[in-house]
């Protein structure tokens, strides 16, 4: 297994790519997000990195399939895309806070939920991995997180949350199967980029125990910068450490 543990150097750039690759990051406008971007943006050995969200251009909208599929056309011809990352995620929203009892479960927050965290980015894997290169390293990483990890899984609570994402994690998986059958030098992986301070976190005191964005975002690019072909379809924790299923 390769190396794949950050060091306390800021991230600069991905040397395990070629020099004038190409970068997308959709859900941009989150914290960690346009912190991606931003990472990517200043990398000098990067040639392009596109930010997509609802309101960019093209759009990309997680509870509309058709964005999804028109943005992957349309940037098909800028492509071959060397790193895409999946960086939008729900917690929370207007359908309540984290279920923490079996009585709490209902239809409309577990949906909300498994729409933004697995139907869409399940959409992005079908729509964009085929814009990786096929000759040559490519990278495809999605936000996960350590309490979708079933085996990790002691303390119970945030039912639809653990679920959407340990069903993130499959997808992930079977996924890059599909793909290393095309793309031989692919890594797909799940990524869980610990506490951050964003609005996800917010209402968990994010502010006061959560790192900034940008520090999270560094540390997950080094990780997927240090990850060998062989280690395409694992789940990644920001430290480099491989987390459980």
């Amino acid at each position: 297994m390769s190396q794949a543990q950050p060091t306390a150097t800021p991230f600069t750039s991905l040397q395990s790519l070629p020099d004038g690759y190409r970068a997308l990051v959709i859900g941009a406008t989150g914290a960690i997000g346009s912190a991606f971007l931003a990472h990517l943006q200043a990398d000098p050995r990067c040639a392009l990195a596109v930010g997509l969200g609802r309101h960019t251009q093209p759009a990309v909208d997680l509870d509309d399939e058709a964005t999804i599929a028109a943005a992957a056309q349309q940037l098909k011809a800028q492509g071959p895309w060397h790193c895409i990352i999946h960086a939008a995620g729900l917690l929370h929203g207007p359908h309540g806070m984290p279920e923490k009892r079996l009585g709490q479960l209902n239809y409309a927050q577990m949906e909300a939920t498994f729409r933004t965290n697995t139907f869409g980015p399940a959409l992005v894997l079908a729509h964009f991995a085929p814009l990786l290169p096929k000759q040559g390293r490519g990278l495809l990483a999605v936000l996960s997180a350590k309490v979708g990890s079933i085996g990790d899984n002691r303390l119970g609570g945030w039912y639809s949350y653990r679920a959407s994402k340990a069903a993130l994690n499959m997808l992930v998986k079977t996924a890059s199967i599909e793909v290393a059958r095309t793309h031989s030098h692919a890594v797909l992986v799940a990524l869980h980029p610990g506490t951050v301070n964003s609005a996800l976190s917010a209402p968990f005191n994010g502010a006061e125990i959560g790192r900034p964005a940008a520090d999270a975002a560094g540390d997950m690019l080094q990780v997927l910068d240090g990850l060998a072909p062989e280690e395409t379809g694992s789940f990644y924790a920001y430290s480099g450490a491989p987390l459980p299923w």
